[in-house]
């Protein structure tokens, strides 16, 4: 699905990413690890048309990726979802699953208006596809009212429904509670059933080995280890963080 080869970024005089390349298949989740500063926020940001690699070249679906912004990314069907979800609190769900490419209707022939009933209807449809259980009464309501994993998960909702084919996760699990950390690695495994490409950021290695097939570890913009998550530990992974 994914491959990026021999990809560097510099920023003045820091080299934020040196020869970094990895691969991603169809269905298949990748974990990104590393300390603060060790590139993985810029590496996501090449991927995903934010930042253009000064050397290096990314493959996607078999053609070259060249997105020029995210706006590029998301048509392409790379979507990211970073820690602070970008979720609109004040309107509800069917309203931040569809914002900024709302539905319209005629209005007496004259003009167009919002169909609001189609965005309820359609962000059932797609909650329900992945199995994501947000009370009838909710849905109306303004997100802000809703829970942590809840917002996450409309969060992946909105990027399902616009056909999202690789979805790169910023540290999805952040600031929830341990039950909501759950359902959200459930819905992780929900999106890999459907050969979704997830690239998955955390510093929490326990969600890391519960939710990954692969890692790949960074440290001061150079990939210093990768192994499948059955070939490895939580040990060397740090090891790999501290010491390369």
């Amino acid at each position: 699905m994914l491959e990026v080869k021999g990809i560097s970024k510099h920023f003045g005089g820091v080299r934020a990413l040196n020869d970094v390349s990895l691969h991603l298949d169809a269905g298949e989740v990748l974990a990104l690890a590393g300390d603060n500063g060790a590139g993985k926020s810029t590496l996501i940001k090449v991927i995903s048309g934010v930042h253009a690699p000064d050397t290096g070249v990314l493959t996607y679906m078999g053609q070259p990726l060249n997105a020029n912004s995210p706006l590029q990314a998301r048509n392409l069907g790379i979507e990211t979802i970073y820690q602070d979800l970008a979720l609109a609190d004040n309107l509800n769900v069917g309203a931040n699953i569809f914002l900024g490419r709302e539905p319209m209707k005629p209005f007496f022939g004259l003009t167009k208006v919002i169909d609001r009933q189609k965005m309820l209807q359609e962000s059932r449809e797609v909650l329900h596809s992945l199995d994501i259980e947000i009370p009838e009464s909710s849905l109306e309501q303004p997100v802000r009212n809703l829970s942590g994993g809840q917002r996450q998960a409309i969060a992946i909702s909105r990027a399902i429904y616009w056909n999202a084919q690789l979805l790169i996760m910023d540290e999805p699990t952040a600031a929830l509670g341990v039950p909501e950390q759950r359902k959200v690695l459930e819905l992780i495994d929900k999106l890999r059933s459907q050969k979704i490409g997830i690239i998955f950021i955390s510093h929490n290695l326990n969600d890391i080995f519960a939710a990954s097939d692969r890692i790949l570890v960074l440290r001061q913009g150079r990939v210093v280890g990768e192994s499948k998550i059955g070939q490895t530990s939580r040990e060397e992974v740090v090891s790999q963080m501290v010491s390369g």
